[in-house]
């Protein structure tokens, strides 16, 4: 049997009722309803290949390179609804022309 570790953590009320219901249903305990998510996460990888918090880090930082090469700003976008009635209207404009619209029918 594997060596285990106690470890406390905290969870929300609703995070509580699910694990509850998950072991139940499962016939283990909550503990183990836990050891098998963690299982899942990270699949059959021993912790040596897990990406360590360096490499999460490096990452997270290559990322954001590449974002601000995109011009990204990180300013929240600000439109009006005007701009996006015009934009769809110039999108369906095509339609428009056909010729049965153009004489008056429809």
């Amino acid at each position: 049997m594997t060596h285990m570790v106690r470890k406390q953590i905290q969870i929300s009320r609703r995070q509580q009722a699910l694990l509850k219901r998950l072991a139940g249903a499962r016939g283990v305990s909550e503990a183990e309803v836990v050891r098998q998510a963690i299982d899942r996460e990270v699949g059959d990888a021993q912790p040596e290949q897990v990406i360590s918090e360096q490499g999460a880090m490096e990452r997270l930082i290559q990322a954001a390179l590449q974002r601000r090469e995109l011009g990204v700003t990180g300013e929240p976008y600000k439109w009006q609804r005007a701009d996006a009635y015009d934009e769809r209207m110039r999108r369906f404009d095509h339609f428009g022309s056909d010729s049965s619209t153009q004489d008056g029918q429809h």
